[in-house]
């Protein structure tokens, strides 16, 4: 299912699923089909990735008179983020595009060296924005905002020790994110203050579940600024892939239902360009992933 939460002029934010390109209101969707549902996204990643399949045969199940009074076309609605306020941080992941380990090494102060392990960092949950909004550069803080298009897997069920062959299980979807970077900002090596400030995770459009895609170590992903493409490559080329990634996180920490895991971006970062590129007030950044949408969003400088 194509998954969003949304607002209209008259309600709070909701949970829909896109069907016949309308927005269709979960919660509403539950009652003309006597289950009740959500209207949370993360209330329902909590019952678990086999709901999807249960609401799936619903849909196809129902007439289609019955979506008109429950529907809503996409110009009558906002999109938020997917999950707008996630209950922990962001889990970033470093360097995991052997490219963008090489560029790194030249421009950052990175050794250049094929990570060993995943290399993890966290994004608090005030950085995610959704598309259409604005990216804040604060002046007093940063002259080098970067750009970093990213594939974002969400986590369906906790897990702790998960074997690398059994990782897709505990995956429930996928969405895109932008790890916006203010590169002037490390500090010793550690890397929220770069970042985490606040706008500096747009991420969606959507939420797409598992069952969606076919691959998701074969996406094309890409990123323009001002319409002049800036990356462009395959999540084929991930050092570490999902598998991997799920893996080594839950030997950490525990995962569970809700988590968002950023699985990194390849090169073309404006650190790794000649001369470096920075992102300045009105700049339009566009972040996409193939099979899932384009994210869009406008820097506000501040």
């Amino acid at each position: 299912m194509k998954l969003l939460t949304y607002k209209t002029a008259d309600t709070e934010p909701r949970l829909g699923f896109l069907y016949n390109n309308q927005v269709i209101d979960m919660e509403d969707f539950g009652e003309i089909s006597n289950f009740p549902l959500p209207n949370d996204m993360l209330d329902l990643i909590d019952l678990g990735f086999e709901i999807i399949q249960e609401i799936s045969e619903m849909v196809n199940e129902t007439p289609e008179n019955f979506f008109e009074e429950i529907s809503y076309n996409m110009d009558e609605v906002t999109i938020l983020a997917p999950i707008e306020k996630p209950r922990k941080n962001i889990i970033g992941i470093g360097l995991n595009y052997t490219e963008h380990v090489a560029e790194s090494a030249r421009t950052l102060d990175t050794t250049g060296k094929l990570p060993q392990k995943p290399i993890i960092f966290s994004k608090p949950p005030t950085t995610v924005t959704a598309t259409n909004t604005n990216i804040i550069k604060n002046t007093k803080l940063t002259s080098q905002l970067d750009w970093e298009v990213e594939l974002a897997v969400v986590i369906g069920k906790k897990g702790k020790y998960v074997a690398n062959a059994d990782a897709m299980d505990y995956v429930f979807g996928y969405s895109v994110i932008n790890d916006i970077s203010a590169r002037d900002c490390r500090r010793e090596g550690q890397w929220i203050v770069s970042k985490g400030q606040d706008t500096f995770a747009p991420m969606g459009p959507i939420l797409v579940t598992k069952d969606e895609i076919e691959n998701p170590h074969n996406l094309n992903l890409s990123l323009k600024v001002n319409g002049v493409e800036k990356q462009n490559s395959n999540t084929k080329f991930l050092l570490f892939n999902i598998n991997d990634l799920i893996e080594d996180l839950s030997i950490v920490f525990t995962l569970e239902p809700g988590d968002i895991i950023a699985t990194g971006t390849p090169s073309g970062v404006g650190a790794g360009r000649t001369p470096q590129e920075w992102l300045s007030n009105g700049d339009i950044v566009e972040a996409t992933v193939e099979g899932i949408g384009t994210i869009v969003n406008t820097v506000k400088e501040i």
